[in-house]
């Protein structure tokens, strides 16, 4: 890992293989959203609708 200086900002050169273990292990600490059911979809998307058209 070699680190550079460009314009006042630091930046660190690693290799790709350790880049993207880390992005492995960062993207496994994310929680997934949460999928909607069909009917929760659709009353949500209903009172999404209503908020647009009384702000018209």
């Amino acid at each position: 890992m070699t680190a550079i200086i460009i314009d006042n900002k630091k930046y660190v050169l690693m290799p790709e293989k350790d880049y993207q273990a880390l992005q492995k292990k960062a993207a496994l600490k994310t929680k997934p959203e949460k999928t909607l059911s069909i009917e929760e979809a659709r009353s949500y998307s209903k009172k999404l609708i209503r908020k647009w058209a009384t702000e018209k």
